[in-house]
């Protein structure tokens, strides 16, 4: 016998969107941090050059959210953005233009302290 999916209902979420140089991941969590809905710029088609773009951002963020909207009935959420990416301002943006409203934008981007210790001189 199959297990039955109980449906979850998260109105008060956050939403964690990582922009590296190369991708941009959004993830949709509840209050505790279960993820909910994630999606990457390679899951709406997009690869090689073209994922890391604002454009992809845009498209994968709008997408995931409507889902979690849809599918959950997300109305409140937190936006938590990590890494200096170019889909960074454009997955925002994205955030802004959907029904979800936005109590606080956190940046989660580490900053070193002071960094690794650095190469010994070159002599040549």
């Amino acid at each position: 016998m199959a297990k039955k999916k109980t449906e979850r209902i998260v109105e008060k979420g956050k939403i964690y969107i990582t922009a590296t140089f190369n991708n941009t991941i959004v993830t949709v969590t509840d209050e505790k941090g279960n993820p909910v809905v994630n999606a990457s710029c390679g899951m709406y088609g997009f690869s090689g050059t073209r994922k890391p773009t604002p454009y992809a951002a845009t498209v994968t963020t709008g997408a995931t959210i409507k889902k979690a909207v849809l599918n959950y009935g997300l109305r409140f959420a937190d936006i938590f953005v990590k890494g200096i990416g170019p889909g960074r301002e454009a997955a925002l943006r994205a955030v802004k233009e959907s029904t979800v409203e936005i109590s606080r934008i956190i940046d989660i981007t580490p900053i070193p302290h002071n960094g690794v210790r650095p190469p010994k001189v070159r002599r040549v």
